[in-house]
């Protein structure tokens, strides 16, 4: 377990600089588990290096796969040596995930049509999060699973007894492309034509990487079919672009912090997750295209500058298109001309934390006037935050979010438990402490 870290943050006159955006969690994540269910090697340039990866890479050790990690410059290249759909082995032990709830509802879906049975463990917070919105469509395809029950809801550990699946047509409930990601990975070990169908459109790096591997899968509007039982073909060779989501405290930060002037290099801006981009432009922020690269998935870079932002309205519809980066805009809300509302933005309770609770209790210590009624929040932009004393509640993004916050208000800040920060983003404080002016 990670040492237990404070750190220590003061008002900077500006950002400025440029830096290399870190790889994408979701789509190493991802690129991974297709290249070990297909046969031949892969190799995944700039594959992200942080907790949540490591913990990934170990799972499918366990399952059999080889995998070599080889340090190229700054970034990390993975060579893994893929087994195919049927290739991996029952693990000897349970499978441990700590705080990864991508790479728990994944595999699950992965897992729920492998000739073997498996279990999948996390640390406290994972054990913590619901799992049955996974559950109810894996096991209408037949898989046999079962998590710890309470009264409503199912958790982690998932026992998982791997068998054939059949086929379903999906309509889902909830807008996650965790859920959809599940159902279209279990739908390559099942017979026939799997359907997922989506109210809302959400990210689609599973159904880009599939497309990358040959799966067979279609996509029309808002609905994705795969024709299962078919092996996949490797890409060879793939390159992991950076993340947006990671970019977002930067974007926010030059944006709010006078005289700000900052590059971003090769960030991802897959259209599924760039509305980041789409609500600071309608808040007024001075964000630029400066190149543009098309691949499986586009990447750009991206130049920011200081800008008077102004208060908006993100909709209970807006909230899936930019789940991750809400707390993130709600420091950018507190320095915003005007009133921010984020509406019905009950998926963030079911978050490393409760993201709700913690942007709220943090930013209310630190003087913003923001107000908490049911899902929602409301912020009033007043332009000065006073420091003090937060906490991380084990949530990266609460975590980092609070850093920015911190650049721009009066006195010292000090964040606990910071160390979570590695979940996703290792290279944040260096990257942070290069660019402060």
């Amino acid at each position: 377990m990670a040492a237990t870290r404070e750190i220590i943050l003061n008002k900077i006159n500006k950002l400025q600089g440029e830096f290399t955006a870190p790889a994408d969690k979701s789509i190493s994540q991802r690129a991974l588990m297709f290249s070990a269910i297909t046969k031949g090697k892969t190799v995944i340039r700039n594959f992200l290096d942080c907790v949540d990866c490591r913990d990934a890479i170990s799972a499918f050790r366990s399952m059999g796969i080889e995998i070599k990690l080889i340090k190229d410059k700054q970034n990390l290249r993975l060579e893994v040596q893929g087994r195919g759909l049927y290739g991996l082995i029952k693990p000897e032990h349970e499978i441990y995930l700590g705080n990864s709830g991508t790479t728990m509802r994944l595999l699950a879906g992965l897992l729920s049509g492998q000739r073997f049975s498996s279990v999948l463990k996390g640390d406290s917070s994972l054990s913590h999060r619901p799992m049955r919105r996974i559950l109810d469509p894996l096991r209408m395809m037949g898989a046999q699973i079962q998590g710890c029950l309470n009264s409503v809801h199912e958790y982690p550990p998932l026992k998982i007894n791997g068998r054939c699946l059949k086929p379903i047509k999906y309509e889902m409930p909830i807008a996650s492309a965790q859920v959809k990601s599940a159902v279209l990975l279990a739908g390559l070990y099942a017979q026939g034509i799997t359907s997922v169908y989506e109210k809302l459109k959400t990210r689609d790096h599973t159904e880009k990487m599939l497309c990358l591997f040959q799966a067979q899968i279609n996509q029309q509007s808002l609905e994705i079919t795969i024709n299962g039982g078919k092996e996949l073909v490797s890409p060879g060779d793939l390159f992991v672009p950076g993340d947006i989501s990671s970019c977002a405290f930067f974007i926010i930060a030059a944006s709010i912090i006078p005289e700000s002037n900052l590059i971003i290099r090769n960030m991802g801006i897959n259209s599924s997750r760039s509305h980041l981009l789409i609500l600071l432009k309608r808040m007024g922020a001075n964000i630029s295209i400066i190149k543009k690269t098309e691949t499986f998935e586009p990447v750009v870079d991206l130049q920011v500058k200081s800008a008077v932002l102004k208060g908006i309205t993100v909709t209970d519809k807006e909230v899936a298109y930019c789940i991750d980066e809400l707390p993130i805009i709600c420091v950018a809300a507190c320095f915003a001309r005007g009133v921010t509302k984020i509406l019905n933005a009950e998926e963030l309770r079911v978050k490393e934390t409760d993201r709700i609770y913690s942007v709220y209790t943090n930013l209310k210590k630190m003087g913003a006037d923001i107000e908490n009624q049911g899902n929602d929040l409301i912020i009033r932009g007043c332009n000065k935050l006073k420091g003090g004393h937060l906490q991380s509640f084990g949530d990266h993004r609460t975590a980092m979010s609070m850093a920015v916050a911190a650049l721009s208000a009066e006195g010292k800040t000090v964040i606990s438990n910071a160390e979570c920060i590695d979940k996703s983003f290792p290279e944040f404080m260096e990257i942070l402490k290069n660019l402060s002016k």
